[in-house]
């Protein structure tokens, strides 16, 4: 892959970004004197974030320990590996440098680990580098606190053409420029998305003009839900079909669960209601143990399951929506959010959770 063979070896090589490499190297040749042991860097998808780490830590010599957020589930399996990680010195008599990249991977339901993260911060012996894409999120808010916050900022057009560029020349390929402002603009700042679509381009090809760009399919837009469940009840090949839907599992459940009445029939009936069963299983296994893994096979049996349980493909004409379950799910996703509000407004103001959600009615006349 060309995002690895021309992955940044120095500091200089990452695309611009020139505020948070300085900031960076004046974290980490500073780290002893900082107030704040971690550093949370945080950006648009595909601007250098990870590889400005690893190309500081080739160009000076960390040894470079990377840990990614979405192994973790709980405080325990977090405190064995990384606690002992902060602790230990290097075989190699390196200085260490702790990498937790994809941080967003941790905010939803995990047990205790950004509490953890939060104490093992403050202990910390060796620079910690936090990575994520989505600063936004109201669960790091507390480690927002604890970290010194650098920011990437989202890469130019022009800076991603001239990327492309320096990879044509290594690569003896003749590209248009119009071709390589397409692509540039098409990946909206995305330079690790550029350079695979600049490499799916030239496989067998020594030059990319006009018309090789008409091989690169469309970025596929966010569909909608009716149109997931749409194709799920109309084709037989539906596999992956949730990847560009913005909905949860548990809405893609009641949305199956209404419609798939209307169009299926005795045995497929049957068969399509089993791997509906079976996703719902899986489910609960991974609330009960963790086992994230295991969302694959939901996601399998959702779409692909139920996709096969006909015989033949089906005229879908209208999707209906799950009215009165939907209403149910949704009041029930409201309470959850307004007992999280009670949870942060009883550690605000010292008193009872029971007493803050009580309160919470009377909270919304007040004028600030």
């Amino acid at each position: 892959m060309w995002t690895e063979k021309y992955k940044p070896k120095k500091v200089n090589d990452v695309v611009d970004q020139e505020r948070a490499k300085k900031s960076l190297l004046y974290f980490l040749s500073n780290f002893k004197k900082q107030r704040k042991k971690a550093v949370l860097l945080h950006g648009p998808c595909g601007v250098g974030k990870t590889s400005l780490v690893y190309a500081i830590a080739n160009q000076f010599n960390y040894e470079i320990i990377e840990l990614n957020a979405s192994h973790f589930r709980d405080k325990k399996k977090l405190q064995s590996i990384l606690g002992e990680a902060i602790k230990q010195k290097s075989l190699f008599a390196k200085q260490k440098l702790i990498l937790f990249d994809e941080l967003e991977g941790i905010t939803k339901d995990d047990r205790g680990c950004l509490e953890e993260l939060l104490k093992l911060i403050e202990k910390t012996t060796q620079p910690i580098i936090l990575v994520t894409s989505n600063i936004e999120d109201d669960r790091l808010r507390k480690l927002k606190r604890k970290c010194l916050l650098i920011e990437l900022e989202k890469l130019s057009d022009e800076s991603i053409v001239k990327l492309l560029k320096e990879i044509c020349r290594k690569e003896k390929i003749k590209a248009d420029e119009k071709v390589l402002k397409e692509i540039a603009r098409s990946c909206d700042g995305d330079a690790r998305a550029a350079i695979n679509d600049l490499q799916f381009l030239a496989a067998g090809r020594k030059e990319i003009n006009k018309e090789a760009l008409k091989a690169l399919s469309k970025r596929e837009k966010e569909r909608t839900v009716e149109d997931a469940i749409k194709q799920i009840l109309e084709e037989r090949d539906a596999l992956g079909i949730l990847q560009n839907v913005n909905a949860n599992i548990d809405e893609i459940f009641l949305w199956l669960d209404e419609n798939i009445g209307y169009f299926y029939r005795g045995y497929e009936l049957e068969k399509a209601y089993e791997m509906l069963s079976k996703a719902d299983i899986f489910k609960a296994r991974i609330t009960r143990q963790q086992h994230w893994r295991f969302l694959f096979y939901v996601s399998f049996f959702l779409t692909q399951g139920v996709a096969l349980a006909k015989k033949e493909k089906k005229k879908v004409v209208e999707i209906r929506k799950p009215l009165k379950a939907l209403k149910i799910w949704m009041i029930k996703q409201k309470q959850a959010k307004r007992i999280e509000l009670a949870e942060k407004i009883a550690s605000l103001m010292h008193c009872s959770k029971k007493t803050a959600y009580k309160e919470l009615f009377f909270m919304r006349f007040l004028k600030f």
